[in-house]
């Protein structure tokens, strides 16, 4: 006495059949789902990161376990600080303690200490941002114009 019963019974065996070549139908699209996914990943790992607004641009040097200088200035780190690398990985303080970084930063408003740093990839640093050393205008002389001979 058989007491387990089969998926199809054995006397269809034309659905069978064509249960399995709608199975063997929808193989190549299952298989590609996972295939796109990573490759949206990938994508936007590429592309630019987006900063707050409120993000301001410096040179950052971490000097100790909470002591930073961001141009020069002595300040203080947040004890929830996070360093991103132009990966958007987080980095550890002690790993580059002494090094100096163009980056992006945020000043916690209640304390006044840097809670959070991006150091930006070569294409990052050359995008404006205020805070940097470079001087902008939304205003333009003639006399700065190049003449147009």
């Amino acid at each position: 006495m058989n007491r387990c019963p089969t998926a199809l019974p054995p006397s269809r065996p034309r659905l069978r059949g064509l249960l399995l070549a709608m199975l063997c139908a929808a193989a190549p699209l299952l298989a590609s789902a996972p295939a796109a996914a990573q490759g949206t990943v990938q994508g936007s790992m590429s592309g630019m990161r987006n900063f707050p607004d409120a993000a301001l641009r410096g040179s950052l040097v971490i000097t100790g376990a909470s002591d930073a200088e961001i141009n020069g200035r002595a300040i203080r780190m947040a004890p929830g600080m996070r360093l991103f690398s132009p990966q958007n990985t987080l980095v550890m303080m002690h790993t580059v303690k002494g090094q100096q970084f163009t980056v992006n930063y945020l000043i916690e408003n209640s304390t006044g200490m840097l809670i959070t740093a991006w150091i930006l990839s070569n294409s990052e640093a050359a995008q404006p941002r205020k805070g940097s050393d470079a001087v902008q205008h939304n205003y333009r002389f003639e006399s700065d114009a190049t003449p147009v001979r």
